[in-house]
């Protein structure tokens, strides 16, 4: 299936501002290499570009456009940590753990960075903090919890709790009654980033074929094949890294994530932007239905909120998603929409990530909203996993969500169910 089908992203900021790339072709005829990934989001290039600098031969195959996925549609939030808190991670895994984990999460923020500055990626970074909006004064009760937690466990002192008056002069709005700071997160143009790894990678010897989806794929007893309609590959290894676009291709795997669909919007180019969000920040809020927005380099509100569980996007994603921006800024209700777009994300159980590997097939996705710095970092890990140093990816995998209930029938009523009652409440 074709999630992301339908959801406009020949209308995004994100394609209309996209630096140039020179199209791949299409793999035809029968070709060998080291290693086959399946996919041309930021998992794929991030985890073919590193193993084609540890000399492997590297064929990556993408099912459309390379960063037509959730990588080049997302928000472009920076947010180091993992989408479970630490004080929920303590709780959960133990103080132990729940540090090694929170750890990767940090570090997958700095690989982030790294790959940027080290590949002169143009991609409108901004390390500028990421917000966290509390909503309502019991939400501050979990941030002062979090921040102390942050600090005391993780021994990371970027987090920093923000009271009402800061909130007032940090966003142009009196919707919220505090937050936290994270002084390490920040955003980016995710569209570009991902065009400019893959021309990294490309550069570095990838060879990259678009319009190429993989239709079949096989452990061998000498590794692995893939097939599409017009060739196939032979590796030794294998990655998977299609996300929320996994499909049936391994309905296995598949069972583990949920797609869910975002849609975003970006405003005309904002000459009272500083009333809004002056210091630049990323911001999202503390509601489950999470809202979330940032400037653009041209000084745009890009605005995301009001997920959907069901299949079908709505009719018009420029008001579905303008409703919730102005709920937060009514003071934009007459300013131009000039672009709204929408993609299909992963979620998981647990909503930490999925790591594995089904023979010779390595596999990450599920990255539950964070995907922005984890998706580049999980292709790390796979890569040192196929190297033989697999500490890290191996931790990941320790950790692997349970698959939704319900098998194939039932897994999508059941999980619409439930976050349609966890988005009631938001609304109570």
């Amino acid at each position: 299936m074709e999630f992301n089908g339908g959801l406009g992203f020949e209308r995004s900021y994100y394609l209309a501002s996209a630096n140039r790339f020179t199209a791949a072709p299409v793999l035809e005829g029968d070709i060998e290499a080291d290693l086959c990934v399946i996919g041309g989001g930021c998992t794929g290039v991030s985890a073919a570009l590193h193993a084609v600098r540890a000399g492997y031969t590297v064929v990556l195959l993408e099912g459309g456009q390379i960063g037509w996925g959730a990588s080049g549609r997302n928000g472009g939030q920076i947010i180091p940590g993992l989408r479970k808190n630490a004080v929920e991670l303590v709780n959960r895994y133990g103080a132990h753990d729940a540090r090694r984990l929170f750890d990767l999460g940090v570090e997958a923020r700095y690989v982030l960075v790294d790959l940027i500055r080290r590949h002169r990626i143009d991609c409108d970074l901004k390390s500028t903090g990421h917000l966290t909006a509390a909503v309502k004064p019991a939400d501050l009760e979990d941030i002062a919890r979090e921040v102390e937690c942050l600090a005391r466990v993780m021994d990371y002192p970027h987090a920093v709790p923000v009271d009402r008056f800061q909130i007032a002069a940090e966003i142009g709005t009196d919707g919220y009654c505090g937050g936290l700071l994270d002084r390490l997160g920040g955003h980016y143009h995710p569209l570009n980033f991902t065009l400019g790894l893959a021309e990294a990678a490309r550069q570095a010897g990838v060879r990259l074929f678009e319009q190429s989806p993989a239709l079949i794929i096989e452990n061998t007893a000498s590794g692995v094949l893939v097939k599409t309609a017009t060739a196939s590959v032979s590796a030794r290894f294998g990655v998977l890294a299609g996300d929320a676009l996994l499909g049936q291709l391994e309905p296995g795997i598949a069972r583990h994530i949920m797609p869910v669909g975002n849609y975003l919007v970006a405003t005309e180019p904002l000459a009272d932007w500083a009333s809004l969000v002056p210091n630049d920040r990323a911001v999202s809020d503390s509601r489950f239905v999470v809202n979330y927005y940032r400037l653009s380099a041209d000084r745009r509100l890009i605005f995301g909120g009001g997920e959907r569980y069901t299949p079908s996007p709505p009719a018009d994603i420029a008001a579905f998603a303008a409703a919730h921006m102005t709920r937060v800024f009514p003071v934009l209700a007459n300013r131009r929409i000039d672009y709204a777009w929408g993609g299909v994300v992963s979620v998981t159980r647990s909503r930490l990530p999925h790591f594995g590997r089904r023979g010779n097939f390595f596999f990450a996705h599920g990255y539950s909203g964070l995907g922005v710095a984890w998706s580049s970092f999980a292709g790390l890990l796979i890569s040192e996993a196929m190297r033989g140093t697999a500490e890290r990816f191996d931790l990941m995998a320790r950790f692997a969500p349970q698959a939704f209930p319900g098998g194939r029938i039932l897994r999508d009523p059941l999980y619409v169910m439930a976050m349609l009652w966890y988005a009631l409440r938001d609304r109570l």
